[in-house]
């Protein structure tokens, strides 16, 4: 059986790539020195933390892979890692009822500097989160011909954020004996979303060609549970607002019986609150191209395998990434 992609369209999609930073990142996210931790630093640390995690709740090409690592070549300054694997789909004409998934990940070590007297030594801290980010929406025509849709979706995350930290309070425990930093001490917390987008999607296919643009605003507020300190606590919001566009037509060649399309991609997002700002950009870009392969002639589970090579950019930010997908 061959899935028509106009009907199921799901989509499944990783991005593997680097971005370069070349700016220290923001105050929130400095290094500190142990000679000045506070209880209050390290709440601030977890509630960056949590800002960090918004960038992960939601399908989004511009940031679903992010590394930061030593910007500006100093070694005092932390490094941030996170990925995401999400996709979307309508069941079909009939019933359009449009289901999403984003699962992510990030590891933020901000680096702890020990100064006693003339020595300086790092301490890593590693702050690792996982989320899952569901969405449930409704396909509303705007047009006769179904290719026009405004799509609201309710939203809603769980995720989890935790320290791996226990060599570091030992050595604290030692070195400082009345410091009370219990916060550090594996702590972790549980973090819950409620929100929703709202989505104009239009898809306009023909024999010789394939068009899709998505304009997509999207909020969802983000709230710990469960910390295993006390006092740990913090919120933050995934607010963002996006255009994406593709752009698909045959090569030419046929691979596997079917036709080999070229995939000319580009894409905007520009997020607010909490995220404004927060790793040093209020904006983002990316275009792409690459080559999507038809295999439905071969395969029943999948209809088309696309592989994309984006270049991203913003303010102070360069890279690139390769993305993968699939539709079923």
């Amino acid at each position: 059986m061959t899935l028509d992609p106009r009907l199921t369209g799901i989509r499944l999609a990783v991005a593997i790539g680097l971005f370069w930073l070349y700016f220290p990142l923001p105050a929130a996210a400095a290094t500190p020195l142990l000679d000045d931790l506070t209880n209050q630093d390290i709440k601030a640390l977890a509630d960056g933390v949590l800002t960090l995690m918004s960038f992960t709740t939601l399908p989004d090409i511009t940031t679903s892979t992010l590394s930061f690592k030593e910007a500006q070549g100093t070694t005092e300054s932390p490094d941030l890692l996170q990925t995401t694997l999400g996709g979307g789909f309508t069941l079909s004409e009939s019933v359009p009822v449009y289901l999403e998934g984003t699962l992510g990940y990030s590891r933020y070590d901000p680096k702890f500097v020990f100064s006693g007297g003339k020595e300086r030594r790092e301490i890593p801290t590693k702050w690792n989160s996982f989320s899952a980010t569901g969405g449930i929406g409704y396909d509303f025509p705007l047009t006769d011909d179904g290719e026009l849709k405004i799509r609201p979706i309710f939203n809603f995350t769980l995720g989890h954020v935790a320290t791996d930290a226990r060599l570091f309070q030992t050595f604290l425990n030692y070195h400082f004996p009345d410091l009370d930093i219990d916060v550090i001490d594996g702590g972790s917390l549980n973090v819950y979303g409620l929100g929703g987008s709202l989505m104009l999607d239009w898809e306009h296919y023909r024999e010789d060609y394939e068009i899709d643009i998505e304009l997509r605003y999207s909020n969802i507020q983000l709230r710990t549970f469960g910390s295993t300190t006390d006092g740990l606590r913090g919120e933050s919001e995934a607010n963002t607002a996006g255009v994406w566009a593709r752009y698909r037509a045959p090569t030419g060649h046929n691979l596997l019986d079917r036709p080999l399309r070229y995939v000319l991609e580009t894409s905007f997002t520009s997020y607010f609150g909490e995220q404004r700002g927060a790793l040093g950009f209020n904006n983002l870009k990316s275009v792409g191209a690459g080559l999507e392969l038809d295999t439905s002639a071969k395969m029943d589970l999948i209809s088309r395998a696309r592989m994309v090579l984006r270049y991203i950019f913003g303010e102070n930010v360069r890279g690139a990434s390769i993305g993968l997908a699939v539709s079923f």
